[in-house]
């Protein structure tokens, strides 16, 4: 007869025979108390191996059993290759039962050997708690694609605020947006790392703050009148965002062991060029509706009526504002319901949205469940401990894990308080160059990121209509100057390229080549594309184009050029920035600050991020006015190569470098 129970931690089986009852535990649960002589135990599994062998698979079991009464209450593993000593049987043999055989198949009877790591590359299917990474890679997901969204159009929805300006003051002002939102993230992150690591905060709260944050920013720049209005509300996002930094603690929580670590950190560069395919093409299809679509929202159109849309043509650009507000809301929403707390000390403390989201989950399940088995459930009473005794030995076998919610509330462990290192002992060396290399590389990628759209947005060079009127012609390869002249549509499409070679880059060739150089090396060799990329850039501008100026630069040597400086752009990123976060998780000196490092970084990363797109954006405009476009591209090539420099004074970290007052002897005693 065959029993069993289905549940969360899979199929619990028992087998009865002559009405007693056998359950296979996993080897985890599997506790033996007593002992017996070595020369019995090995003489009676013999016996009972002989006996499976001859027998288990006879179409006549039961009668055979009857007749020979073999020993096999003692079902043995085999502990070594060489010996063949086997190890203490589950069930007893009390003398009130008499002997039973216990109908076990040899593949439940193999134990699970663990070997030794085996090197190669970890795949996606391995990964441990994908539900878990899943909701933060939504979470992370929602924000790059808001970010990306406002590039493919910022710069005509500046020229909308002030129609007269000149190209040179409008790349100033869009250097200004980027910057604002991440010079808010510069003064709030530590705070909210610090939060991340609190008793009273934690890392949910903090990450459900920043997405709501970031949604009411994100719908007050959609209907901002004014470039005064558009920077107060990138301010209040930085401020209210501090998420990049906790759900980098969080992934390091949930992935604990490094062999999984290059994989699980790639998630979240992975959401940002999944974000920059879908956030420019969602920009540039929805900025301006009624100008583009006229039909369907202009005056006389299909949704427009006699005079259109109003408040499209209010606010040309809240569109796509609102659907990455929608977007934003959705991935807030899994985080309440779905996502679990890391933080140790408030691990056993309830949470009301994740009791709901598991129940709604658990009547769902119900509801579509499919019965594809014959198995009757176990009650709860007969999962309940099984212990046999007699006056010479004694076993005691546990239930599953799956049951021991099942306990009562005093067999609950509370969770020891861990020590905490003081704030003033985080700035070790390594701490320090680290930091050193995450802020110069998230100032040359942030600088590029901005000017890269505002370059696609600038005008080409007209020797008829030349800016500046001074500069008549293009002598290279110094004194050239303009941009592509491309609308939102193009730029949308561009950008989205950048994400997708990205992508493609970090499913098909990063795991493969960080398993063979390792996390600091393919650091330190992948940093020396990123000058060149910078150098190539504004080259672009003087490529043979198949249209004639003022029209947008087209054709298939543009397109090919700038597919080849963003190949290398995005293959130097792909390797160097989940190099740095993980450099970064591993240079802290002890788990209990690992939120704040995190924090640490991200707000040094946002001071770099706030600078670069400032300082990079005016040196631009100053580069149009002077007839050297390229200036500010090869000064942020030398910034490039000072990374690259910096990258030689750092090493990969253990994550727990200093041991506080007996956390060693607790170690020992594990």
């Amino acid at each position: 007869m065959v029993v069993g129970d289905q549940s969360d931690k899979g199929l619990i089986v028992r087998r009865t025979y002559g009405g007693v009852p056998l359950m296979r535990p996993s080897n985890t649960d599997l506790h033996i108390n007593g002992t017996k002589s070595t020369e019995r135990n090995i003489a009676e599994n013999s016996e009972q191996e002989q006996y499976r062998n001859d027998h288990v698979r006879s179409h006549d079991f039961a009668s055979q059993a009857k007749s020979s009464k073999p020993n096999v209450s003692d079902v043995g593993f085999e502990a070594s290759e060489k010996t063949k000593q086997m190890r203490p049987g589950i069930l007893p043999r009390p003398s009130s039962i008499g002997r039973r055989l216990s109908f076990i198949d040899d593949e439940e009877l193999r134990p699970e050997i663990s070997h030794p790591e085996k090197a190669g590359t970890v795949s996606w299917s391995e990964l441990p708690n994908k539900g878990q990474l899943a909701i933060l890679t939504l979470a992370r997901l929602s924000e790059p694609l808001t970010q990306t969204s406002l590039q493919a159009y910022m710069f005509y929805q500046l020229k909308s605020f002030g129609p007269s300006l000149p190209d040179s003051t409008i790349a100033s002002q869009a250097g200004i947006l980027q910057g604002s939102f991440t010079a808010a993230q510069f003064f709030t992150a530590v705070l909210w790392g610090r939060a991340a690591d609190s008793d009273w905060g934690g890392r949910k709260k903090v990450i459900l703050i920043g997405l709501a944050g970031t949604c009411l920013s994100c719908v007050g720049f959609g209907f901002s009148r004014s470039f005064l209005q558009a920077a107060c509300f990138r301010v209040m996002g930085g401020a209210l965002n501090g998420n990049v930094g906790v759900m980098r603690t969080m992934i390091s929580e949930i992935i604990k062991e490094k062999k999984y670590q290059s994989r699980a950190f790639l998630l979240l560069p992975m959401c940002f060029n999944i974000g920059v395919i879908i956030g420019p093409v969602l920009g540039g299809l929805l900025a301006d509706p009624v100008g583009s679509y006229p039909s369907f929202f202009g005056d006389e159109s299909i949704f427009g009526g006699k005079t259109g849309v109003w408040w499209m043509k209010h606010w040309p650009y809240a569109l796509p504002n609102l659907v990455s507000a929608v977007f934003l809301f959705s991935a807030a929403g899994g985080v309440i319901f779905g996502l679990e707390e890391t933080l140790d000390s408030l691990q056993d403390k309830p949470d009301p949205g994740l009791r709901t989201g598991r129940f709604v989950a658990s009547l769902l399940r119900r509801l579509f469940k499919r019965t594809t088995h014959r198995y009757t459930a176990i009650q709860t009473q007969e999962l309940s401990p099984i212990s046999y005794s007699s006056g010479i030995e004694s076993y005691d076998l546990e239930s599953s894990p799956t049951n021991r919610s099942h306990t009562a509330p005093t067999d609950r462990i509370t969770p020891h308080r861990k020590l905490k290192l003081p704030f003033r002992q985080i700035w070790t060396r390594n701490v320090l160059f680290t930091l050193l290399c995450h802020a110069i590389l998230a100032l040359h990628v942030g600088t590029f990121n901005n000017l890269w759209f505002i370059f696609l947005s600038t005008p080409r060079f007209n020797p008829s209509a030349p800016i500046p009127p001074s500069h008549t012609d293009q002598a290279l390869p110094w004194s050239f100057t303009g941009g592509l002249g491309m609308p939102p549509r193009s730029i949308g499409a561009v950008l989205a390229c950048l994400g997708l070679i990205g992508i493609t880059l970090q499913l098909a060739v990063y795991p493969t080549v960080n398993t063979k150089l390792g996390t600091l090396r393919s650091y330190r060799y992948f940093l020396v594309a990123f000058p060149l990329a910078y150098c190539l850039a504004p080259y672009l501008a003087v490529v043979p184009s198949s249209t004639l100026p003022p029209s947008q630069a087209s054709g298939f040597r543009v397109y090919s050029a700038i597919a080849g400086v963003l190949f290398v752009q995005v293959l130097a990123r792909t390797f160097a920035l989940p190099a740095a976060i993980i450099l970064m998780n591993n240079c802290t000196p002890h788990p209990s600050v690992l939120g704040t490092v995190h924090g640490i970084s991200h707000s040094v990363s946002s001071a770099s991020r706030t600078v670069g797109p400032m300082l990079g954006g005016w040196l631009y405009g100053q580069g149009l006015k002077a007839g050297v476009v390229g200036g500010v591209w090869w000064a942020l090539a030398g910034v490039a190569s000072l990374g690259w420099v910096a990258s030689g004074w750092i090493y990969e970290g253990s994550g727990h470098e200093i041991w506080l007052e007996g956390e060693k002897d607790e170690e020992r005693n594990r």
